[in-house]
């Protein structure tokens, strides 16, 4: 599989266009709840509120970055903020955030750079989401026509944190950097068909057929998804009945679906939608239609739909309480056209009212779920772990943590630890033994104090430097058991205790342990 995918990218304005701004509530209606979900401002001082939604600051989501303001007139405030990442040693940058394993998320990144580096065009840099390689950012034509760029993917939690990063390409100018990010947690009944297993949904449109103007967004869609006006030359028409979202897997907003395009019974209609050409790939469609008119016996519509050229569904039947039909896994490039061709009998033409395409992403692998805990709770344990010791330990591959190596494969496991003399303190966690892929761990020369952890499961050890630290305690007697292990430096440590027979006696091993309290 190709190590890169083209993604669209979706633009908004940086003012009065951006959807959390334009989503009042009506005069005197009731304060709309925030929406499910986290809204992080990166790199504000404070939270703020945007309409009915409340951002809140980056503070415990990253651990890594700069904060920076952007000073311009009427810029929305959660476009006034962002998180820059200046060092250029590490091999990505991470937010964490909880979630729950096996819910589906929508993630959304915003970027607006607005030259808060002094520079003229924003830098070029990559995204990923739990290790796999998500799109690259590149943001300068939006940025030159005064809008902001956002993306949007939808993934379901792999385990108990979802990780977001953003790391550096060969081509990267200077310090990438993200401006919002949000994580909404969806029904289960929505874009329930895709394996998330194996792929993820990166989002290319998402419109709102025969409308202009505004965005719908939440409270209009308690999902907080963007549904962007899309208006071409065929005739539009206003609904007079309302949907209801629940009746529909991914629950439309009502609004989404009240207005739509067509055309003269007995004709066609034909939409070119989206707009841009799409790179050849894997697409998940859903299209929405609803017969506009006063629900009634009369208010439907037949007729059969097709993309570029592709039977989609035949009889499609449009009432007044309206359908979805949708494709899973549908191979597109190019321009993308939509056909309605009306059937015989039908009393008026056919009509679309919304549509939604996303690209299928296929995951970059996966991290044994042990070595994912255990390193993370390695990271953890250290006082001042690297600056990218945070989200997957292994994935993308070559943008693993510094100072790991990992395998190929499925899954993919920890094989290596080297972090000689980086001043680290803390201690090592208990679960370090988990890691029973592991080959060779060189901390030597740092501040690492407590007790070694029982290291008996890692039978495949050959090489373990502890040399040079301030662990305590006395070796664990299942250090014998390490079959494989051909060098273990000990010495310059505050260990206590007799060393195991084993071990002095064990052919071939090359032990160090003077500089300590031995018997």
């Amino acid at each position: 599989m190709p190590s890169r995918i083209t993604f669209p990218f979706l633009a908004l304005a940086a003012v009065a266009l951006f959807p959390t701004s334009s989503s009042q509530q009506p005069a005197g209606a009731p304060a709309a709840p925030q929406p499910r979900g986290f809204y992080i401002s990166c790199g504000s001082a404070k939270d703020l509120q945007a309409g009915s939604i409340k951002w809140v600051r980056d503070e415990g989501f990253t651990a890594v970055g700069n904060a920076s303001t952007i000073d311009k007139p009427d810029l929305l405030p959660v476009l006034a903020s962002l998180r820059f990442f200046p060092d250029a040693t590490a091999r990505k940058y991470c937010y964490q955030l909880p979630v729950v394993k096996g819910t589906r998320y929508l993630v959304r990144t915003t970027y607006f750079y607005g030259g808060f580096d002094g520079g003229k065009d924003p830098p070029v840099f990559d995204q990923i989401i739990d290790g796999t390689r998500w799109s690259a950012v590149n943001t300068t034509d939006n940025y030159r026509r005064g809008m902001s760029t956002y993306f949007e993917i939808v993934a379901e939690g792999q385990g108990r944190t979802m990780s977001v990063c953003l790391a550096r390409r060969p081509d990267t100018a200077s310090s990438p950097f993200i401006s919002a990010l949000e994580v909404i947690d969806l029904d289960d009944s929505m874009y329930n068909t895709t394996d998330y297993e194996r792929y993820a949904m990166s989002t290319v449109a998402r419109s709102r057929f025969g409308s202009k103007g505004e965005i719908v967004s939440y409270p209009d869609d308690q999902y907080n998804r963007y549904w962007a006006p899309f208006a071409d030359a065929n005739p539009a028409v206003e609904s007079h009945s309302s949907i209801s979202p629940d009746d529909f897997w991914n629950q439309p907003p009502a609004k989404a679906l009240k207005a739509g395009v067509t055309t003269s019974r007995g004709k066609n209609l034909t939409v070119q939608w989206p707009p841009a050409e799409l790179p050849a790939a894997t697409y998940y469609v859903a299209l929405y239609f609803q017969d506009p008119r006063t629900a009634s016996a009369y208010s439907w519509r037949v007729f059969d739909v097709a993309v570029n050229g592709q039977p989609f569904f035949r009889g499609l039947n449009a009432s007044a309480a309206g359908v979805m039909v949708y494709s899973n896994m549908m191979q597109l490039s190019g321009k993308t056209e939509v056909l309605l061709t009306p059937n015989a009998t039908s009393p008026v033409g056919p009509l679309i009212n919304a549509g939604e395409i996303y690209q299928i992403v296929p995951l970059g692998g996966k991290t044994a779920t042990r070595d994912v805990v255990a390193m993370g709770d390695l990271a953890r344990s250290l006082k001042n772990p690297p600056p990218d010791w945070a989200g997957d330990p292994c994935l993308p591959p070559q943008l693993s943590w510094t100072g790991v190596v990992c395998s190929p494969g499925s899954p993919v496991r920890v094989l290596s630890l080297d972090l000689k003399n980086r001043g680290l303190s803390g201690s090592l966690p208990d679960s370090i033994g988990n890691l029973t892929a592991m080959q060779t761990i060189n901390l030597s020369g740092n501040k690492l104090s407590g007790s070694i952890p029982d290291l008996g499961g890692m039978r495949t050890l050959t090489v373990l430097h502890l040399d040079g630290n301030q662990f305590s305690g006395t070796i664990k007697p299942s250090m014998e058991t390490l079959i494989n292990l051909k060098e273990l430096y000990l010495n310059n440590n505050n260990l206590t205790g007799k060393i195991p027979d084993g071990l002095k006696n064990k052919a071939g091993l090359d032990l160090r342990t003077e500089g300590n309290r031995f018997e």
